[in-house]
């Protein structure tokens, strides 16, 4: 079964990223063979629109399961009508991550986990 978890970077070892949306990279694993591949996620630059693009994205990979830290509004409700089982509240590396599904640790939400916009930065670089 293919597992994806929102990541830093694009190996096992990269930390689980607390934004879904905007993560940097999506990290697919075959929960089976632990063989994985690491997709850059497009839409982290996004003016708006990142959640549902990220969901899209992820929608069109086989996947069964996300893992990630938060999951907005947009991208709870695309990836829920995909059918895709969602776990927030993860943190550690993405191998510790699955290790921790496979062995029933991590609980699946029924409910998006942040506001829209989460993760998006609302200083515009200026301090506020």
């Amino acid at each position: 079964m293919n597992i994806c978890v929102s990541a830093f970077s694009g190996s096992l070892d990269s930390e689980v990223d607390s934004r879904f949306g905007r993560c940097a990279y999506f990290v697919i694993v075959d929960s089976e063979t632990m063989e994985f591949n690491a997709v850059s996620n497009m839409s982290t630059g996004a003016a708006h629109g990142a959640g549902i693009q990220a969901a899209q994205t992820v929608a069109n990979m086989d996947v069964k399961v996300v893992i990630t830290g938060n999951v907005g509004p947009n991208a709870f409700q695309v990836l829920s009508a995909a059918g895709i089982e969602i776990i927030t509240g993860v943190s550690g590396s993405v191998r510790e991550a699955i290790e921790k599904y496979k062995s029933g640790q991590l609980r699946s939400i029924n409910n998006p986990t942040v506001g829209g916009h989460f993760g998006m930065g609302r200083g515009l670089g200026r301090g506020r």
